[in-house]
């Protein structure tokens, strides 16, 4: 019962700071893992590690974002990677 209780106040949390974020596209707490485990695939880090990470029990559950990954990526860094690396 105590579980069900904490991943509803993290979800009731995420959900009002997307509304303040002013975001109008649906966002949840499994958005931000999706996105955590897209960018780590993007850094180079390996699909079993992530899927410790992500407390997977199957590994082709992971291999769904190499598919997007794969789709998008273009090569082109963001601003903020660019910035990072000038800052150093």
């Amino acid at each position: 019962m105590r579980q069900k209780a904490v991943t509803k106040a993290v979800t009731k949390a995420v959900t009002k700071a997307v509304h303040n974020a002013g975001i109008n596209k649906p966002a949840s707490c499994h958005t931000f893992r999706h996105s955590f485990a897209t960018h780590l695939l993007e850094q180079g880090t390996d699909l079993r590690t992530i899927q410790e990470l992500l407390d997977h029990q199957d590994v082709t559950t992971i291999e769904i974002y190499t598919h997007v990954i794969s789709r998008y990526t273009t090569g082109v860094k963001s601003p903020l990677e660019c910035l990072v690396q000038v800052a150093k």
